[in-house]
């Protein structure tokens, strides 16, 4: 559950391009109209339901999203929406304490929520048999929630929001941006001038009261709209919503918010001193419309055209020729009554944000004299394409979709409106709404900077203010529990509410995988899937980080960049329009073993994207100039890198684990001091890596193998001989038993990693590992969760996980805490690994088989699964039929196995303990733990 911006949370892509001169418009072909099929009524209470049938899979989306956000609160009750989400949460009439954060995981399904701006989204994926459970724990958060409030509930949660503040505000660099824009874009009163997460004063004043008003004022039936897709029978899902939702009372009806759009009567200029940035950052935010505006379309166009490629005027003055950051972003991000154009630089390190200023101003002018080249509108068209069915390949995200624009534009199927209007934009509207929003317009500029760097700051701008929580040792009332259960009458109901039975248990069924070879030793693996007309592809050969030089880590990753800078035929710009003129994307990554050259494009356009493919793979540019861009990007990634807590902690352990010899005892794309030492000769001399020998291609989507070896019989020209890979000694820094902490003076949170070396994803026993981990720390029915969380409310999540790869891999814990519950957290953490063998029963079991063989029926519905699939055969050689016998191993284990594995690999003593903190309150307080501390500087050197 978490506050969001729903434009990141349905995942649409709706941008164009268009041209700013008088030049003729390439022509494009007109596309078939894109739609979602449905069906729409509506129950007697005014709840408006949606139902899509997609029959491709056996598991079911159901959404259910509210017309309540922060814009409906009021100042001084601030953040009650995302706080009221939270509670929803908890406890209801006919649904046992806690059933719904546990229930569903082990139900094979998947839930959370989230909040924004202008409304609330809870969600669930199940297997089909779990299907009218999830509408009995649904129908009863959204009816039957309010009497089981109780002040234990209420203060535990209200723990639970200031914890994910901590993890995403406090504890986070640029994470006070928000609330210094809002504030100062926004008059006072205005429903967008406070943060969706609101005034922690706000919220700990809340009481049951104020639950109980909220809840009677926007909870009501006809606020909502609920979507169910997939598995279903319409008419059945029908009479079942009528059943479940039909007695939820209409509620009082909610005024419609009408568009609020401001004017500022000047430009505002702010600075900010961030206790944990390491960058200066600079944003410039424009007032413009709210979404489904007609302007909505051309201003995310201009967003594309101004930084959205090479070509692009701010990328090319403030990226390419000043050099003073590595990226720039420009987009329209629109709400239900008002929106904001946003400019976006964070730049290197002690880079003059007035410089930063008058860069953009020169990309400004240079878009106006400029205007669009004509052939960016053919290739965001077809980008276009693509985004839509990418945006809609799942039936979670057809029913976010759906939900979205029935109640808020009225119409579920906007989308197909959406994708024309975007496409009727011309280039005289870009031009219209540049000069309306933006040119000679005023706006709200931040200079956020590191702590003590206040000259980086743009000239002249005002000192900006912030609330900041003092976070002090030993609070007693931070002290939570479940507390006891509310005493209540049941709201009456002429339909049994008892939990309903499963349905037929859905089969596992492994998709079918095809196999094929080239000559030139390259391996194929397929699997053919016609849902939507998309591929996906991996390329994975064997190196990665492992072949980085020693003393010259992140060569790899430099050279996985360098390789999409451009062809030995065509400049970076020109690389770039050809993939997008196909609606293509091609990445290339390393990783700690592996590099990989990743894409999708429209199955139509393979054969295309595949040529490109080759080009990038045999002929590469070696650009100097792009060589030198890429490692000043990279220095600013490693310095920004620097403020984030939870990445100091989890390269702490890996160093701790593997020693500093070890190729996983450094980050995997280097450090300060090792990229300096790089030129463009160790990236020449890495290319003699790229070999296809042992290398394996892999697709899923709508393609046949025989059109895909087609497409791939250019790639015979690619050859090289088999790379031998190193077998680096692991020789730990770290000693078993002990505790290694690490400053971050002030830090709100402490970050927590407890691990231990464990298992190769190639022994045997791995994957009865990560059964064996289920019951601890596998998602919000684990045992770390469940307590450190709902019992406590110490942290917004912990979890446990056995990592991944060929070389022996880490079992460790993460969580992050409140500060000054740091120890009581640790004495939890520890407790619960040693006795987590001996606690396990049969119960544990029956659970872990049931959670698991359940999740398997949803868990490969989207291509990046079937993907992932390939790649884990591929890599850890394993059968076709892994998947299946896993899962017949999975069903023949017995306790005594669960035990076997637990102690073996979960064991407390063997475990290193790594806190990030504030060593001011948090140092005396973590020795009590009664365990060797040591302390290392955030690079995990010892001090």
């Amino acid at each position: 559950m978490t506050y969001l911006k729903l434009a990141a949370f349905v995942f649409i892509v709706c941008l164009l391009s268009c041209k700013t001169d008088k030049k003729e418009e390439p022509a494009i072909a007109e596309a078939p109209e894109f739609k979602i099929d449905y069906e729409k009524f509506t129950l007697d209470n005014g709840l408006e339901v949606i139902l899509h049938e997609d029959h491709s899979d056996p598991l079911i989306a159901v959404a259910t999203m509210m017309h309540v956000g922060s814009n409906r609160e009021e100042p001084g009750k601030t953040g009650f929406a995302h706080f009221f989400e939270h509670m929803s949460f908890n406890d209801s009439e006919n649904v046992p304490v806690g059933a719904n954060r546990k229930l569903i995981p082990e139900w094979g399904g998947s839930r959370n929520g989230g909040t924004w701006s202008d409304g609330t989204v809870y969600y669930e994926v199940v297997p089909k048999d779990a299907f009218e459970k999830i509408l009995w724990i649904d129908s009863d958060r959204f009816g039957y929630m309010l009497n089981t409030v109780t002040e234990a509930a209420l203060e535990r949660e209200k723990q639970v929001v200031k914890n994910e503040k901590r993890q995403r505000v406090d504890n986070a660099a640029y994470g006070y941006t928000d609330e210094i824009i809002r504030k100062n874009l926004y008059p006072e009163g205005h429903p967008y001038s406070w943060t969706v997460i609101g005034a922690l004063p706000d919220l700990q004043a809340a009481n049951i009261d104020d639950v109980k008003t909220f809840y009677k004022k926007y909870y009501g039936a006809s606020n909502a709209t609920l979507v169910i897709a997939g598995d279903i029978d319409i008419e059945e899902t029908k009479k079942l919503v009528e059943k479940w939702f039909g007695e939820i009372p209409s509620g009082p009806e909610v005024e419609k918010l009408i568009a609020q759009p401001v004017y500022l009567g000047e430009t505002k200029s702010l600075y900010f001193e961030d206790d944990f940035a390491k960058l200066p950052e600079l944003r410039m935010v424009f007032p413009t419309v709210e979404e489904y505006h007609k302007d909505v379309y051309a201003l995310n166009i201009l967003g594309q055209l101004l930084s959205g490629s090479k070509k692009a005027p701010l990328y090319q003055v403030v990226v390419e020729e000043a050099q003073l950051a590595p990226a720039i972003s420009t987009y329209q991000s629109s709400n239900e009554i008002a929106g904001e154009f946003i400019i976006r630089v964070r730049a290197n390190e002690n880079t003059d944000l007035d410089a930063v200023k008058k860069a953009i101003d020169e990309g400004l002018q240079r878009f106006e004299t400029e205007g669009v080249n004509p052939s960016d509108l053919k290739r965001i068209k077809a980008e276009l394409e693509t985004g839509l069915y990418q945006g809609v390949s799942t039936v979670l995200n057809k029913a976010f979709q759906l939900a979205q624009d029935n109640e808020f534009r009225g119409d579920p199927s906007y989308i197909t409106q959406t994708a024309k209007l975007t496409n009727a934009v011309t280039a005289d509207d870009v031009m219209r709404v540049y000069k309306l929003y933006l040119k000679g317009r005023n706006y709200v500029m931040t200079s956020v900077v590191p702590k003590g760097q206040k000259q980086l700051a743009v000239e002249n701008s005002q000192e900006a203010t912030v609330w900041k929580e003092e976070v002090v040792q030993g609070v007693a009332n931070e002290e939570v529990s479940q507390g006891e259960e509310a005493v209540y009458e049941k709201t009456p109901s002429k339909h049994d509410r008892s939990e309903p039975p499963f349905g037929e248990l859905p089969l596992f069924k492994s998709p079918e995988i095809w196999e094929s070879s080239l000559n030139n030793g390259l391996s194929i693996y397929g699997i053919e899937n016609k849902e939507v007309p998309l591929v996906q592809f991996d390329i994975r050969i064997p190196g990665g980080e492992l072949l980085d030089p020693k003393g010259k880590e992140g060569v790899s990753n430099l050279f996985a960049d360098l390789l999409m800078e451009g062809t030995a035929t065509k400049t970076p710009a020109e690389l770039e329009e050809a993939i997008g003129l196909l609606g293509a994307s091609i990445t290339i990554y390393s990783s700690k073993e592996d590099l990989h050259i990743v894409g999708s494009c429209l199955s139509k356009n393979f054969n295309e994207t595949m040529a490109l493919v080759k080009e990038i793979i045999l002929e590469p540019r070696w650009d100097e100039n792009e060589f030198n861009r890429l490692k000043q990007a990279l220095e600013t990634s490693l310095k920004g890198r620097e403020a984030n807590p939870n990445a100091i902690g989890n390269l702490a352990l890996h160093k701790l684990l593997y020693g500093e010899q070890h190729r996983f005892g450094t980050a995997g794309s280097g450090t300060l001091e090792s990229i300096k030492n790089i030129g463009m000769d160790d990236l020449k001399a890495y290319y003699q890596y790229l070999s296809p020998k042992e290398a394996a291609f892999h697709i899923a989507g709508d393609i046949s193998k025989a059109e895909t070896e087609q497409a791939l019989a250019g790639l015979q020209d690619w050859t090289g001989e088999p790379v031998e890979l190193p077998k680096e000694p692991i020789a730990a820094l770290g000693k078993k038993g002990t505790l290694y902490f690490i400053d971050v003076p002030d830090a709100k949170q402490s970050v927590i990693y407890v691990g231990t070396l464990a298992l190769s994803s190639s022994d045997e026993q791995a994957n009865n590992l990560q059964y064996a981990n289920e019951i601890l720390g596998g998602g919000s029915s684990g045992r770390l969760f469940q307590t450190l969380r709902i019992q406590k409310g110490y942290t917004y999540g912990a979890y446990s996980r056995l990592a991944t790869s060929e070389e022996m891999a880490p079992f460790y814990v993460q969580t992050s805490v409140r500060a000054n519950a740091t120890l009581q957290s640790l004495k939890i953490i520890k407790d619960m690994l040693r006795d987590y063998g001996q606690s396990f029963t049969e119960t544990e079991v029956d659970i872990t088989k049931n959670k698991i063989l359940k999740a398997n029926t949803t868990a490969y519905e989207s291509l990046g699964a079937k993907l992932n699939i390939l790649t884990e055969l591929s890599k850890y050689d394993k059968k076709t039929s892994y998947l299946v016998d896993e899962q017949d191993e999975l069903i023949a284990m017995s306790l005594e196995d669960y035990k076997n594995i637990i102690n073996k690999h979960i064991n407390e003593r063997e475990m290193i303990y790594v806190v990030v903190g504030d060593k001011a309150t948090q140092f005396s307080e973590v020795k009590k733990l009664g365990k060797p501390v040591v302390e290392l500087d955030i690079h995990g050197n010892r001090l």
